[in-house]
């Protein structure tokens, strides 16, 4: 299937997605209370803390990062998102008096002419720039890394996170190993991940929930891949981390639950400047 038809039909996806996926995260589920928002926090909370902070919001689904970077101090934010039916979902969630620094608008990040169209807008550039939890599902990044040196402003910062392309996005495998423990003589669940395949892997299908009635396509990138298309245009990276869920996340409903894994993480997130 040729790029542009991959983009059309991850897009459609969460077109038909975006109801289950708004009644399901609403204002934030444990991936983002656990592991995403405190990340971001560290990552950002001193650029939206600036007076007049201006921050840019792509895929930003039910609005939940927008609705975030205004709590944290952005003065405007605009959200956007390439799905109909996800800003609908976005608008939903808004609430006037709190909300009304967010002005939402349709971007789909894979067409360039998306991002020259807002360029010729002529708005001030951002001091923030976020795309939380979606860059695997985007078939490419081109027209969004040619368009950031222009986004942001002189000291702006570009962050994103994903899920993480070792652990999961290349397909790793679960093992559950029961074993004595040494010290105490009780049987112990060990959690590992297998992982065989890293390098080059086809975009794949899967699922965000269980029994969701369509699958998203998934975009795999190892490390490597994935940022050096930002630093091939002048961004340089001065924070990422590696979040892992703890013992408190422990969910006793599905031992294998992504949760119950704390040795390994779940997500990347990074942040990257101009140099």
């Amino acid at each position: 299937m040729s790029a542009p038809a991959l983009s059309a039909e991850a897009l459609a996806v969460w077109e038909d997605m975006a109801r289950l996926w708004d009644d399901t995260i609403a204002d934030g589920n444990g991936y983002w209370k656990c592991l995403q928002e405190p990340a971001l926090g560290r990552f950002l909370g001193e650029h939206l803390a600036r007076p007049s902070c201006r921050a840019l919001d792509l895929a930003t689904g039910n609005g939940l990062c927008a609705r975030w970077l205004v709590s944290k101090g952005a003065s405007f934010v605009l959200a956007t998102d390439g799905s109909e039916n996800m800003l609908e979902r976005a608008r939903g969630r808004m609430v006037p008096g709190r909300d009304d620094a967010i002005v939402l608008r349709k971007l789909d990040v894979t067409q360039a002419a998306d991002f020259d169209a807002l360029l010729l807008r002529n708005e001030p550039p951002f001091d923030v720039v976020l795309i939380n939890m979606a860059i695997m599902d985007i078939a490419t990044l081109d027209p969004l890394v040619r368009a950031l040196p222009k986004l942001l402003a002189k000291d702006g910062v570009f962050a994103a996170s994903v899920l993480h392309p070792v652990f999961f996005t290349s397909g790793a495998s679960k093992n559950l190993d029961i074993r004595p423990n040494p010290e105490t003589g009780e049987m112990e669940v060990v959690r590992t991940k297998v992982i065989k395949n890293y390098l080059f892997i086809p975009p794949v299908k899967g699922e965000a929930f269980r029994g969701q009635p369509r699958k998203q396509i998934y975009f795999h990138r190892p490390m490597h891949e994935l940022f050096a298309v930002f630093f091939k245009t002048g961004l340089v990276m001065d924070a990422m981390e590696e979040p892992a869920f703890t013992n408190e996340n422990y969910n006793p409903e599905r031992v294998d639950d992504h949760s119950n894994y704390t040795q390994l993480p779940a997500i990347l997130a990074w942040r990257m400047r101009l140099a």
